[in-house]
C-alpha cells in the first residue's frame, strides 16, 4: 500500500510518506472509492487503479497517511534513498553536496522514518530539473524536522553540475524475526503504532523482502505460523522494506522465514540463481571467479535451500556495485554453511572486470507429479514442512495454466499439455503468473481448492537405440559402430514400460527413409539383411504414443553407424561356419554312439553321410557367392 501512499503524498505536494496506518472513520455508509494499485510510473493518482463500489465503507478500509510536507527522497530504489530536495516557496528544490553534511543526514532519514544514513554523494541520484536550495544546513543530528536546523548563507553562489546530493538511509528497524534462534530467522514481526504485530503473508515474496530489509542474505525457507494474529502484507519480491508493500487488515496465518544470513545471490532469475555476495562488516562483497569453484557453489546452493549447481560462470549476472571478497573459498562441498569453508588469501589483489561470480543452482526438488505414470503428468504435490501436500488451484483456465507451466518448468518436463481440477479437495491454492522458475516464488494462499492435475509435453521417457549382429559383423570404431559390408546388422529401439501399446520410428538422418513396427514388450527390432554403402549414417528411433487424449512422441540419441569393408570374404567366413558346425556334428556323433563294431560301421556310414551333406551345402554356398561365369567353369571342371 505504501506505493500508492506515495501517490497520495505527491499530489497533495507534500513530500514522501511517513507513515500509514489504518483509523476510524468519522463518516459511515458513505459511497467507497478503493485505490487498488498504483504501478509507481503514474504522473497523478488519478492515473492509478480504482474500484468504485455502493456500500459501507469499513474502518479497516480507510488509511491514515503521515507525509514528511518539507523534504522528500526523489529517483531512488525506494523510500529510504533518493536526491535530496526541500520545499521553497511552494516548489521543491535540490541541495548542493557542499551544504548538507552527515548531521543534515541523519536528520533527515529521522524525518522520513528510516535508518541511520549509509551513504551520503553528489550525483548518487542525478540531478534535480528545477532549482538548487540556496542554504547551507547546519543540523545537530537531534531535530525532528529538516526545516527546524539553523541554517546560513552559502558559500558559493553556484551548485556544479554531478552535485546534487543523493542519500541513501538504511531501512528502519520496524521489522525483526523472533524465536528462530537468531535475527535472521524466526517469525515475521512489525512494529505499528507503538507495538510489535505479527506479519501474515501467503508467499515467497514478502520473505524476500524481509530478508533483504534485514540485511540477511536470500530466503531460505518459508512457513506459516501457529498464530492467526498476523494482519497481511503483499510484497512483489522487488520492495527494499516491508512498508513498501501491500498492507491489509485480514488476519492470516503468522509467517516464519529462515534467511540464508551471511551469503545470497541477487540479480537472478528466481531464488536459486544470481550473483553470488558475501556478507562482509555489514556489507555485501561480490566474489571473484577465480576465488569460488564447484565444491564452493555446491553449498552455496545447499544453504540457499536449493539444488545442485547447473551453471558457475564469471560475469553472468552482471557486476556487483560495491566491494570484493578479498579471500579464496576451499570448500570440500559437505559444509552448511559457505562461511564454515576454510578460505586463504587470495593470489591476485585484484578481480577484472566480468569476472564477478554468477551462480545458477537447480531448483529443489520439492514438487512432484504422481499418479499419472510418468514423472511429468499427475497430481501436483509439494513438500511442506516435512510432508508432501496436494495443491490446489483455482478453477479458472488461465490460472490452473499458469501453475502448471511453473510445474513443467521445474520438473524439466517441457510445457503444458493440460491443467485439470483432481479429485481431491485438500489443496492449498496456488497462484502463479507463468513465468516464475518454481512454484516457490508463486503466491501461497490458505484456502482449499480442488487438486491439480498437469500433463507436461515430455511425458514419454527418452527410448533407447541399440545395434546387434549375429556373424561378428560389428566392431567399434572412432566414430561409432562400424558394420562390415554385406553382413547383416539389426537396429532395435525399446522403451521403459510407461504406458501399452505405442509404436517406434527408426528415421535415418539425410533422408525421408523411415520404418515403423509397433512396440511389442516396449520394443521392436529392425533387421538389415546385407549392409552396404547406402546404410551408413544416423538412426534415431522415435517412440509414439497415444495416452491422455493426446499424442506425445519421444526421440532416442543419434546413432551413427559406418559400413566398412570386411578383413575376409563374407563366403569364406560362410564356409568356416559350416566346416565348424560339421566338426561338431561329427564329434557329437561319435561320442554319443557306443563303440561296438557294428556301431561304429553304422557310425562310419552315418559320418560319411553327414560329411557329403556337408560338403554339398558347401557347394552350394559356393555357387551363391560366385557369379554366373564362374559357376558354369566350376561346372564344366565337374
Amino acid at each position: 500500500m505504501m506505493k500508492e501512499v506515495k501517490f497520495v503524498c505527491r499530489e497533495l505536494d507534500c513530500g514522501n510518506p511517513v507513515a500509514e496506518s489504518g483509523g476510524p472513520l468519522v463518516e459511515d455508509g458513505k459511497r467507497r472509492v478503493i485505490l487498488d494499485r498504483c504501478y509507481g510510473n503514474e504522473y497523478s493518482i488519478r492515473h492509478c487503479d480504482f474500484i468504485r463500489e455502493p456500500g459501507v465503507c469499513i474502518g479497516r478500509n480507510y488509511h491514515q497517511v503521515t507525509c514528511s510536507e518539507s523534504v522528500r527522497l526523489v529517483d531512488g530504489a525506494g523510500l529510504c534513498s533518493g536526491r535530496v530536495e526541500v520545499k521553497s516557496n511552494q516548489s521543491w528544490a535540490s541541495v548542493c553536496e557542499a551544504d548538507f553534511d552527515r548531521q543534515d543526514a541523519e536528520v533527515v532519514c529521522g524525518e522520513l522514518g528510516c535508518g541511520a544514513p549509509a551513504a551520503l554523494q553528489g550525483g548518487l541520484y542525478g540531478e534535480g530539473e528545477g532549482q538548487t536550495w540556496d542554504k547551507e544546513f547546519q543540523c545537530k543530528g537531534k531535530e525532528s524536522l529538516l526545516l527546524d536546523c539553523d541554517t546560513s548563507d552559502r558559500k558559493h553562489n553556484i551548485c556544479l553540475p554531478g552535485n546534487a546530493v543523493g542519500l541513501t538511509c538504511s531501512e528502519p528497524d520496524d521489522v525483526r524475526l523472533v524465536g528462530g534462534g537468531s535475527r535472521c530467522a524466526g517469525g515475521v514481526e512489525w512494529y505499528d503504532q507503538g507495538e510489535w504485530r505479527t506479519v501474515g503473508a501467503e508467499d515467497w515474496d514478502v520473505a524476500a523482502v524481509v530478508c533483504r530489509q534485514l540485511g540477511c542474505g536470500s530466503t531460505v525457507s518459508v512457513l506459516p505460523g501457529d498464530t492467526t494474529r498476523g494482519f497481511r502484507v503483499d510484497c512483489y519480491g522487488s520492495e527494499s522494506s516491508l512498508r513498501e508493500c501491500s498492507r491489509t487488515y485480514d488476519l492470516l496465518p503468522g509467517l516464519t522465514v529462515i534467511c540464508s544470513e551471511s551469503v545470497r545471490l541477487v540479480d537472478g532469475a528466481g531464488l536459486c540463481s544470481g550473483r553470488v555476495e558475501v556478507k562482509s562488516n555489514q556489507s555485501w562483497a561480490s566474489v571473484c571467479e577465480a576465488d569460488f569453484d564447484q565444491q564452493d557453489a555446491e553449498v552455496v546452493c545447499g544453504e540457499l535451500g536449493c539444488g545442485a549447481p547447473a551453471a558457475l560462470q564469471g560475469g553472468l549476472y552482471g557486476e556487483g556495485e560495491g566491494q570484493t571478497w578479498d579471500k579464496e573459498f576451499q570448500c570440500k562441498g559437505k559444509e552448511t554453511l559457505l562461511l564454515d569453508c576454510d578460505t586463504s588469501d587470495r593470489e591476485n589483489n585484484t578481480c577484472l572486470p566480468g569476472n564477478a561470480v554468477g551462480l545458477t543452482c537447480s531448483e529443489p526438488d520439492y514438487v512432484r507429479l504422481v499418479g499419472g505414470g510418468s514423472r511429468c503428468a499427475g497430481g501436483v504435490e509439494r513438500y511442506d514442512q516435512g510432508e508432501w501436500r496436494t495443491v490446489g488451484a483455482e478453477d479458472w483456465d488461465k490460472t490452473r495454466t499458469n501453475v502448471a507451466a511453473v510445474v513443467c518448468r521445474q520438473l524439466g518436463c517441457g510445457s503444458t499439455v493440460s491443467a485439470l481440477p483432481g479429485n481431491t479437495t485438500r489443496g492449498n491454492n496456488i497462484i502463479c503468473y507463468g513465468s516464475e522458475p518454481s512454484l516457490r516464488d508463486c503466491y501461497r494462499m490458505y484456502d482449499i481448492l480442488p487438486g491439480l492435475t498437469v500433463i507436461c509435453s515430455d511425458l514419454l521417457v527418452q527410448p533407447d537405440i541399440s545395434l546387434t549382429d549375429s556373424m561378428g559383423g560389428v566392431s567399434r570404431g572412432h566414430q561409432g559402430p562400424e558394420v562390415f559390408r554385406d553382413y547383416s546388422f539389426t537396429i532395435t529401439c525399446s522403451t521403459q514400460p510407461q504406458y501399452p501399446g505405442g509404436s517406434f520410428l527408426l528415421t535415418f538422418t539425410g533422408s525421408n527413409r523411415t520404418q515403423a513396427q509397433p512396440a511389442i514388450n516396449h520394443s521392436a527390432a529392425f533387421l538389415f539383411p546385407a549392409a552396404d554403402d547406402s546404410h551408413q549414417g544416423n538412426y534415431r528411433c522415435v517412440y509414439e504414443n497415444y495416452v491422455f487424449s493426446h499424442n506425445f512422441s519421444s526421440e532416442s540419441e543419434l546413432l551413427s553407424l559406418t559400413i566398412t569393408a570386411s578383413p575376409l570374404p563374407a563366403f569364406i567366413i560362410r564356409h568356416v561356419v559350416v566346416l565348424l558346425i560339421l566338426l561338431t556334428a561329427i564329434t557329437t556323433s561319435y561320442l554319443y554312439y557306443k563303440p561296438t563294431r557294428r556301431q561304429k560301421r553304422v557310425n562310419r556310414v552315418s559320418s560319411m553321410d553327414l560329411y557329403g551333406n556337408a560338403m554339398e551345402m558347401v557347394s552350394l554356398s559356393s555357387r551363391a557367392e560366385a557369379g554366373p561365369g564362374e559357376e558354369r567353369a566350376a561346372q564344366g571342371m565337374e
